[in-house]
């Protein structure tokens, strides 16, 4: 069993993991917010807040905090077939192509350049087990299993790392001011550390999504004529 690290250095850890510039390319990819731009349904600060707390609270992010609760538990204890089902049913769960792409793509790169950098047994465990596609909340609940990181602390920060990702899209695609992109990362806080609460200890039973538009624009972000994202 893997020692819990302390927390300075799961903090460090997980804040270089889900920077901006760890090479992942979470900067190309909207989650089908680009469409939703496109189509009028998300045009200010206020409903780019609405449509991130959706997404956030019964959509891609959900479900992403449960697949990474639930491979951070197979691996914490041991449980590979356990983490094989996890895999098997993230890899299968995806929406879309483009969001099947975005996850699949992420959690890719992210095994390549941790473990080059930060190797663990957990991580050729994983690759024993499934060869691949792997989405990215499996990956990196993967990493913060095997690297002794506590579930409250990864759940918590891949979170916010997603939101933040999608306020850095709308930024620059409704476009919001950087301060109102600020606004809106600060007032998704809330729900985000209850959020991680609440899913800490979800199952595979808690699987699913509840947010059809999203999807929706995933799908037609497909054939969208002028793109600046990959989903």
């Amino acid at each position: 069993m893997t020692t819990e690290l302390p927390e300075a250095e799961a903090i460090y850890r997980l804040m270089t993991w889900l920077s901006p510039s760890y090479p992942v390319g979470a900067f190309s990819y909207s989650h089908g917010l680009e469409y939703a731009v496109e189509a009028g349904f998300v045009h200010d600060a206020h409903s780019t807040i609405e449509w991130l707390e959706d997404v956030m609270r019964h959509g891609g992010a959900r479900n992403d905090g449960v697949l990474l609760v639930c491979t951070h538990h197979a691996v914490s204890q041991g449980n590979w077939p356990g983490l094989r089902e996890t895999v098997q049913l993230a890899a299968a769960h995806a929406p879309s192509a483009e969001l099947a792409l975005e996850t699949g793509a992420q959690g890719a790169a992210f095994i390549r350049a941790t473990r080059d950098a930060w190797p663990c047994d957990a991580l050729e465990r994983l690759a024993l087990i499934w060869p691949g596609p792997y989405a990215y909340p499996v990956a990196v609940g993967t990493a913060a299993a095997g690297h002794g990181i506590a579930i409250d602390r990864a759940l918590a920060a891949y979170l916010q790392a997603f939101a933040a990702n999608l306020v850095s899209a709308a930024v620059r695609l409704v476009p919001l001011g950087q301060s109102d992109g600020q606004r809106i990362v600060a007032g998704l806080s809330p729900r985000i550390l209850e959020m991680a609460a609440d899913l800490r200890d979800a199952s595979l039973d808690d699987v699913g999504t509840a947010t059809l538009m999203s999807d929706f624009c995933s799908m037609r972000h497909e054939t969208q004529y002028t793109r600046l994202f990959r989903s």
